[in-house]
């Protein structure tokens, strides 16, 4: 099963680009899931039909989901969150706070994405396509298994057998809420469950990340940082749909403005997500709802190319330790060592070769150090970073 994550800033239009993609491929012939994660549902909206919890059928070969959040929470979350709650009323919480506090930032969303399990396992559908939280939130989520796995490999066993054992003193003398063999249960379950998708999600040959994006400054910039930090928890990005982009047919006067900010803003875009290809949606003359818009929609996107292809494989930065050195290589085809330039401010680090300008976010890890130089190696740039100010 094809697995395409979309994601982007709020209000860029991702989830009309989610149904658009599904809606072409299943008049290719693919069994396709439409799934939306994000708390705050637009998927019904956008099909401009009623959507449940279970796959609901919208067209031949297409099928459209909206995660019950709530439920999903109780399912893998529920045991935990009932311990929470009673420790933080233990503490002296009000009630309402501690059922809110009980539930971890994210979870809600993280819950609904490992539906991609059961789907993967069941393979009832060709593709699944999810409408993921914005940009921040996703980020959170895809970061989660990491977090978890440490946790489970260095605390979970201490904890485990900590708790087990002073468990009938804490709670017969301070009246203490202690995890029993349930909670540590559940969370083991949930952990087990993180671990495969995270497997699923990071494997190119079954998984990969779109984001989508506006040809507005700010949305490049947040769309730059979900670039750079997916590359570094080891998602593939291998295509960004640029939305809304004012066609040239338009000749209105007023939108001059804008159609000159666009072009210098595609060029942005370019220089930000090369070597992923890009591709446009215009900006649509009406409302983007219902099956008719959105099959046009996705025809304008994509031109007759299946949208379940890979459309780029490979990472287009990795960061590894080399000794005491933080090592960023970036790939760049038909430069030679002389055609290259870096200049760093900030968290920005811009890349010109020969003709070509890369402009990356670098993330918080290399963010305060310094160049110590830069290598071309085969068809990849080889950068060093150094503790202490460039």
């Amino acid at each position: 099963m094809r697995i395409i994550l979309y994601t982007g800033k709020g209000g860029v239009g991702k989830t009309s680009v989610a149904a658009a993609t599904g809606l072409v491929a299943a008049k290719m012939g693919y069994r396709t899931l439409v799934m939306s994660t994000d708390a705050a549902h637009s998927l019904a909206d956008s099909f401009d039909t009623r959507l449940g919890s279970s796959p609901t059928p919208l067209a031949d070969n297409l099928w459209g989901q909206e995660i019950d959040i709530f439920q999903e929470m109780n399912t893998y979350w529920g045991t935990v969150k009932d311990w929470l709650r009673a420790l933080m009323q233990w503490q002296g919480a009000d009630d309402v706070v501690a059922e809110e506090l009980a539930v971890l930032p994210g979870m809600e969303e993280l819950v609904g994405l490992l539906n991609i399990n059961r789907y993967y396992e069941e393979k009832s559908y060709d593709l699944l396509i999810v409408d993921c939280a914005p940009t921040g939130e996703t980020l959170r989520l895809l970061s989660f298994p990491d977090m978890a796995r440490w946790y489970m490999r260095r605390l979970f066993p201490i904890e485990r057998k900590v708790a087990l054992a002073i468990a009938p003193v804490a709670k017969g003398i301070l009246n203490l809420p202690i995890p029993d063999a349930r909670v540590f249960d559940t969370i083991q379950t949930l952990y087990g469950q993180l671990e495969r998708m995270r497997n699923l999600l990071t494997n190119p040959d079954h998984s990969s990340v779109r984001l989508v994006v506006n040809p507005e400054k700010m949305v490049i910039r947040e769309a730059q940082r979900t670039f750079t930090y997916l590359n570094v928890y080891g998602y593939h990005t291998d295509l960004v749909v640029c939305n809304r982009v004012i066609p040239d047919a338009v000749g209105d006067r007023f939108f001059d403005k804008w159609k000159e900010a666009q072009k210098r803003h595609l060029v942005l875009i370019n220089e930000s997500f090369s070597p992923v290809p890009i591709l446009t949606a215009p900006l649509m003359e009406r409302e983007v709802v219902g099956l008719e818009t959105l099959e046009t929609m996705g025809n304008l996107i994509f031109q007759e190319q299946d949208p379940t292809m890979v459309f780029y494989v490979g990472q287009s930065q990795t960061i590894t330790r080399e000794d005491s050195f933080r090592v960023l290589r970036v790939p760049l085809s038909f430069v030679t060592k002389d055609e290259i330039s870096l200049m760093q401010s900030g968290d920005e680090l811009i890349i010109q070769a020969g003709r070509h300008r890369r402009n990356i976010i670098l993330p918080r890890i290399l963010v305060g150090l310094g160049i110590e130089d830069a290598l071309l190696e085969g068809s990849s740039l080889r950068v060093r970073f150094r503790k202490g100010k460039s």
